[in-house]
């Protein structure tokens, strides 16, 4: 299932706003784009990119350097920042919120564009309207389509009093599950917690929640789950509970249901939040410790 309503993915800075129109392509310029995410090179989202990039004119190899780090853990991320910053691109592309974060704290005046789960609230911008740094991208907001996945796991699998929910210690909140639960247990169905925190202990979990009688999982939004998946799918599979996915990829991937924005087309949104900053990098002007550049805010 793909979710097309717009509240659900919220753009991030000013320069991923302004229109084509308002800028174009210098002519026999090479843009450099740097990249620290923790997607293969080959991987489908990235070929998305890659090819939204082409459509409007920017060729790797011809008039676009592609520079930094694909498939980046994050225990590589160190290395990896000091990398991309070191060559100086005109944009980095970033993975979710501790990419940026790391990337953040190494350079204020290179734009970063990121997608998490939510920007404001990790700390990488002031606010929608106005980030105040280098920061900008977008914000998937996608817990609040969590208890839509419950409800929707809920009715297929009738008849099901006893569900789990597989979610990431590192940024699921008490209060976001407490509201999951209360929905559930209105529904007269008992909700299991089954948190993790990194992903060895991904698997253990999913094995406790069949222990405990759990007849489906509700397996939250994080990166970690996706970036994860074969592992969570596979075990799933292996000890047959049904589940339902953050990404309808999921489901493509093997897993039963996916409710939510379709991950390749974002990154087709983000490539082209990519070409306006590529477009209009050289007259950016971000604020330093001592001031804020009015210029840079959301339209």
């Amino acid at each position: 299932m793909d979710v097309k309503r717009r509240e659900f993915i919220t753009v991030l800075g000013g320069a991923a706003a302004l229109p084509f129109s308002a800028h174009a392509q210098e002519p026999n310029r090479i843009y450099r784009l740097g990249f620290l995410v923790p997607l293969a090179r080959d991987a489908p989202a990235m070929t998305a990119f890659f090819d939204e990039l082409q459509r409007s004119g920017f060729v790797e190899g011809r008039n676009l350097a592609v520079i930094g780090s694909f498939n980046v853990s994050p225990d590589q991320i160190a290395d990896g920042v000091s990398r991309v910053v070191k060559a100086a691109p005109d944009v980095i592309v970033s993975g979710p919120e501790i990419y940026a974060q790391a990337l953040q704290a190494a350079t204020r005046t290179i734009p970063v564009n990121s997608m998490g789960e939510d920007l404001v609230g990790a700390g990488l911008a002031a606010s929608l309207a106005k980030p105040g740094g280098n920061i900008v991208g977008i914000s998937l907001l996608s817990p609040e389509l969590d208890g839509k996945r419950q409800d929707i796991l809920i009715e297929a699998v009738p008849g099901a009093r006893h569900m789990a929910t597989l979610a990431d210690a590192t940024i699921t909140s008490q209060h976001h599950l407490q509201v999951l639960h209360d929905a559930a247990l209105s529904r007269g169905v008992e909700l299991s917690f089954l948190p993790v925190s990194k992903a060895e202990e991904i698997a253990p979990a999913i094995n406790e929640a069949k222990s405990r009688g759990a007849e489906a999982v509700n397996v939250l939004a994080t990166p970690m789950f996706f970036f994860n998946r074969r592992s969570v799918i596979d075990r799933l599979i292996a000890v047959r509970l049904p589940a339902i996915y953050q990404w309808p990829d999921m489901a493509e991937d093997g897993g039963l249901i996916g409710y939510g924005p379709r991950f390749g087309l974002i990154y087709r949104q983000r490539a082209l939040q990519i070409i306006k900053l590529l477009m209009v990098s050289n007259q950016m002007i971000f604020p330093s410790s001592s001031r804020r550049d009015s210029n840079w805010s959301s339209t």
